[in-house]
């Protein structure tokens, strides 16, 4: 891969989490070989810098003022263009704004990459001025939902990383004797270090443990308490940190100020109070680590708070709010309470935990990995596609064929940009780390279908009016809208029918007949489109694309049944059942045939719901009916998850065409019930029995299938083998038509 010059842009140079972090940053990618330049206004750091062969410039990007926003847009751009540099990597809002405008005016000239550290104020406009570039890195995953709800990044356009920690730089044997003796610091006197920028939104802890002093001394014989730092209020913490050594009647606590030695400060501590990297770098020392800020409160770090520590990135977000009372304790109980082997113990486990998580080498791959995409999407051509269907409901099928397109076109190139219209866009993004919008919110459609290459409508029978007329004309609406914005436009695998209203059949015909594409996943759609008169050039049958999805394995799914209180001394028959027109007779006669089936067969009967609650209904009507056990799957599984449950069954009963294709999927043996012509046609394209129509339902002709099914299993297997691997074939035909679609795009 290509060794980028990069361009890090940072406010200052001064003490800080955020400004250690790219100086680690920067030097790790140096020594991977990526030539590295710094412009900030300037700090503490440049020598540092400088001894790793970095070069700084100095631009004022710390104030947010116009005319030195002005100048730093100007130097900048002299700088991008002197240095020929390929990678703007931002890391405030100030340097994001100014480099966000160059990337405009220059034309796309560099790849714009920006780094959260921290969450912003969103209030006055601010929010509308923040420029978080093509690619953001951002160091904790509570963040990552920050800049999606806030500023509507893109779930894949986010990286998250973490504060990388030089290890060699803190460790357990740094050099303590400078330090000690710049302070009179003696071996045997107990000391605490804490550690921040004394800014008013930094140093709420600094105020609690200058304010405790005098108690703490009391406690804690011998005392030292270093407060490491500079900032606004250091002044200020600094007078009454003379009226707590006054009280104390010796120094007790000792200001620092602002220092690039921490890691030999951090040394000399016994214990370390502070949150985010300088907690991590305390960490790395073997120190134990109080974490505490002006986020909230964690506490004494220790193996039971890992969790809750990562998902904040240690900065205590959503924690407890610190108090003096919280500090007081954990303080005296580590010095007081916990041996020496204890408070050893503690620090190595930290360290651990340096080395397993937040090492400088895996930041650095993170960062490279955006950089790499934000490359790609600047150099390579990129295919925005929206995936509109009946995602979000609830229901399996429909989630497993959105999944299906979903893992397809991904797989087609990371190019390959797509946006999900759901029901419950959060759950979406949540549950399969898919980005969505509301499909029912106007503006958020539009923006969506604006920045599209193509509009992807299906898979599944969305084209139908048996369920309501309503449906079929959001789905015609959207494609109308996205052919007015000039989209091209596909049907993707779809299900036509059936479509009874004349003016609901005129409307398909004028609406898809401007589609650019149509896959239809059966013959049977093909010959419905036709019917309406819709042009046969446009139109080529694939197949469903959850004949391309894997599930879970056997030991998983074997351990949702037990979960599920499902026996395992019985061979597992699964049924899926659903509410349709006219099932009381049919509900009473297939509970016979299901409890002759346990009787006879020695099965276990076990319900699946494929749309919840609703197949959960139907299930408990059932199973009310027969006078033999049967089981009830409640929980809400996803498409992976029912897939593995289905593999793990002798064989299906079932009126749900994705029961179907999940079980040919598996290669396990089916029996489907017809309710919709698409039943029948996938029954008889896998040369699988059917228990015909609901209406027309025949226990005894079901029953002699059944015992069929179970005295040649290995022929339906062998049938299935074959019908599957030529359906998966088609059903990967709608990607290769899709990407012919987006070749043509500007045509």
């Amino acid at each position: 891969m290509k060794k980028y010059k990069i361009l890090m842009a940072l406010m200052g140079l001064e003490i800080g989490g955020a400004e250690t972090h790219v100086v680690e940053l920067s030097k790790e990618l140096k020594k991977q070989g990526y030539d590295i330049i710094v412009a900030s206004n300037g700090g503490v750091y440049e020598k540092e810098l400088a001894e790793a062969g970095i070069r700084h410039y100095q631009v004022p990007l710390n104030q947010r003022n116009v005319l030195k926003m002005a100048r730093s847009y100007f130097m900048l751009k002299k700088i991008i263009k002197k240095e020929k540099v390929d990678i703007v990597h931002s890391h405030a809002r100030i340097p994001s704004f100014v480099c966000g405008l160059l990337k405009v005016r220059m034309k796309n000239a560099f790849t714009f990459v920006t780094s959260a550290h921290w969450v912003f104020y969103t209030g006055m406009g601010l929010k509308y001025l923040s420029n978080w570039g093509q690619k953001v890195v951002a160091v904790s995953d509570d963040i990552r939902d920050y800049l999606m709800e806030n500023y509507r990044v893109r779930f894949e356009d986010i990286f998250v990383t973490i504060n990388g920690i030089d290890t060699e730089k803190f460790s357990p044997n740094t050099d303590q004797s400078k330090i000690r003796a710049e302070f009179g610091l003696k071996e045997e006197e107990p000391t605490l270090v804490y550690v921040s920028r004394m800014d008013e939104s930094r140093a709420l802890v600094a105020r609690q443990l200058i304010a405790l002093g005098p108690k703490l001394a009391k406690a804690i014989p011998g005392l030292r308490m270093l407060i490491v730092g500079g900032g606004d209020v250091f002044d200020e913490l600094l007078e009454k940190t003379k009226e707590a050594n006054a009280a104390i009647g010796r120094e007790c606590i000792t200001m620092t100020g602002g220092r690039t030695d921490i890691n030999e400060l951090v040394a000399v501590g016994d214990v370390f109070v502070g949150v985010s990297r300088a907690a991590l770098e305390a960490m790395a020392a073997e120190k134990p680590v109080i974490v505490a800020g002006n986020e909230g409160y964690i506490g004494l770090f220790a193996e039971d708070k890992l969790e809750l520590a990562q998902e904040n990135n240690f900065c205590c977000r959503g924690c407890e709010l610190s108090s003096e009372a919280l500090l007081y304790r954990d303080v005296v109980h580590a010095f007081n309470d916990l041996t020496d082997a204890e408070r050893q113990q503690m620090g190595a486990y930290g360290r651990q935990v340096i080395f397993e998580y937040y090492s400088v080498t895996k930041m650095a791959g993170d960062c490279i990995c955006a950089y790499n995409a934000a490359w790609k999407e600047t150099h390579v051509p990129q295919y925005n596609v929206v995936m509109s269907g009946y995602y979000g409901f609830n229901n399996t099928g429909d989630e497993a064929i959105m999944l299906s397109m979903h893992k397809n076109i991904q797989e087609m190139g990371d190019n390959y940009h797509i946006t999900v219209l759901s029901n419950k866009p959060q759950e979406t993004k949540e549950k399969y780390g898919i980005e969505a919008v509301y499909r029912f919110g106007v503006g958020d459609v539009l923006r969506a279908i604006k920045k599209c290459d193509v509009l992807l409508s299906g898979g599944g029978s969305l084209l139908q009016d048996s369920t309501s007329t309503r449906s079929l004309m959001y789905y015609l609406s959207i494609t109308a809208t996205a052919k007015m914005m000039r989209k091209k436009v596909m049907l993707y695998a779809n299900g036509i029918g059936p479509v009874s209203g004349k003016r609901n059949r005129r409307l398909v015909k004028q609406v898809v007949n401007k589609a650019d594409l149509i896959t239809l996943r059966e013959e049977n759609s093909y010959e419905e489109l036709l019917s309406m008169g819709v042009n046969p050039k446009k139109c080529f049958v694939t197949a469903d694309p959850v004949f391309t999805m894997d599930g879970i394995g056997a030991e998983e799914a074997q351990a949702i049944l037990q979960k599920e209180g499902v026996p395992a001394d019985k061979p597992m028959v699964v049924v899926s059942v659903r509410n349709w027109k006219d099932m009381d007779k049919f509900i009473g006669r297939f509970a016979e045939m299901c409890d002759i089936i346990v009787e006879k067969y020695h099965r276990n009967i076990v319900f699946l719901g494929m749309q919840m609650p609703n197949d959960i209904t139907v299930s408990e009507k059932v199973r009310k009916k027969m006078k033999q056990d049967a089981y009830i799957l409640k929980g809400n599984y996803s498409p992976y998850e029912v897939m593995g449950i289905i593999s793990q069954a002798d064989f299906i009963l079932s009126m749900r065409l994705h029961t179907l294709i999940f079980a040919a999927r598996q290669r396990v043996p089916l029996i489907g019930f017809i309710y919709d012509p698409k039943i029948e046609y996938y029954l008889e394209k896998l040369d699988m029995p059917s228990g015909g129509k609901l209406k027309e339902f025949d226990r005894e002709k079901t029953l002699a299938l059944v015992d069929d099914v179970i005295n040649h299993k290995d022929v339906y297997v062998a049938k299935l083998e074959r019908k599957e691997l030529e359906l998966e074939k088609m059903a990967h035909r709608n990607e290769k038509y899709l990407a012919k679609l987006l070749e043509h795009r500007k045509k």
